[in-house]
């Protein structure tokens, strides 16, 4: 598998700008933040029209709800341009995927946004080359492109391509139909399946309760078990309900790291032999009901890369017992809300 990782928003838009720039036939983005005030650093918005009136293919998907920022004068010359831009539009389901294609042959996903504010942060993007290794990708940006009302049948046919085994292990999705809790179900065997140790990071923690009895399942089969989580996230009540449950957690033997800057990296690892990197966060909607996109590998040099870059955050990152908080009974009632809302929608 050919890769790169990057492990700040930066970075990642780097990298992306530069590949758009070099784009020859196509450019198929999907995001859950898909916004236009970018341009200062990295001007996603004038290069994508450029593309387009270049005679490019430019597709853009993006989530109604976390895009709703975007100016409606923004996405009319952005289809002016050519480009075929759709909103995802649902009343409790989201896009929460981070995916940009170029020219079907390189595939970008993990859990960079396209946002002012997350320039800066910490997280991982994974780049994937190859046209293999990409198709599993581009099929399942085609069934959401499918849904939204897109009409391009050069892309809707890769939905309808079959996929053979090999290939179509490498990508795990949460959409509708037999893939709709394949994430869950791939983070329930592995938890299972663990011997020795299980690694996570996660930006907003609220687990299902399966996963807080597998991982306490896991310490008891002296499987040693570390989370990373920021020390202040970008939501001011998500961060006690963060540390609410890394105190519910912690005296199990579960290991809390928090990051002192902003860490929107969604990954796992499963005795430093397999590896996730994905959109998903470790909490209800993402597992249940949002539209998520993850990749799995057992390469070894891949793997070794994501075990070193946990460990330099986990290195610069604050143990839990040492953080001080304090939780009150208004902290606690409003994250058992939550979960009781997250549960029911």
């Amino acid at each position: 598998m050919k890769y790169h990782l990057y492990t700040t928003s930066k970075k990642a838009w780097d990298a992306i700008i530069k590949d758009i720039s070099r784009a020859q036939k196509s450019i198929y983005i999907e995001m859950y933040i898909f916004l236009d005030d970018t341009q200062e650093s990295h001007d996603f918005i004038g290069i994508l029209k450029h593309k387009a009136q270049l005679g490019l293919k430019v597709a853009i998907i993006a989530d109604a709800f976390g895009s709703y920022a975007i100016k409606k004068q923004t996405v009319s010359d952005l289809r002016q341009a050519g480009v075929d831009f759709h909103f995802f539009s649902h009343f409790w389901r989201r896009t929460h995927r981070k995916i940009v294609l170029i020219d079907e042959r390189l595939a970008y996903l993990g859990g960079v946004n396209i946002e002012k504010k997350i320039l800066y942060w910490d997280d991982l993007q994974i780049k994937l080359g190859g046209k293999k290794t990409v198709k599993g990708v581009l099929r399942s940006f085609a069934q959401v492109y499918r849904a939204c009302g897109g009409l391009d049948k050069n892309i809707i046919r890769y939905y309808n391509q079959s996929l053979i085994k090999k290939i179509k292990s490498l990508v795990l999705e949460n959409l509708p139909g037999k893939s709709r809790r394949a994430l869950g179900d791939y983070y329930r065997r592995q938890v299972i399946s663990a011997k020795r140790s299980i690694k996570l990071i996660t930006p907003y923690f609220i687990p299902p309760r399966w996963l807080m009895t597998l991982l306490d399942d896991a310490i008891r089969r002296n499987v040693e078990v570390k989370i990373i989580i920021p020390r202040d996230t970008d939501i001011r009540f998500i961060n006690r309900i963060n540390y609410y449950y890394a105190a519910k957690l912690q005296p199990l033997g579960i290991k809390f790291f928090a990051s002192p800057k902003m860490n929107h990296a969604k990954a796992m690892i499963i005795d430093d032999e397999e590896g996730l990197i994905g959109s998903q966060n470790l909490d209800l909607l993402s597992f249940n009901w949002n539209f998520e996109i993850g990749v799995f590998f057992r390469q070894k040099k891949t793997v070794k890369d994501l075990k070193a870059i946990f460990h330099r955050w986990e290195k610069r990152s604050i143990p839990f017992p040492n953080l001080e908080i304090k939780l009150n009974i208004l902290d606690k009632i409003t994250a058992k809300l939550i979960r009781l809302f997250l549960s029911i929608i």
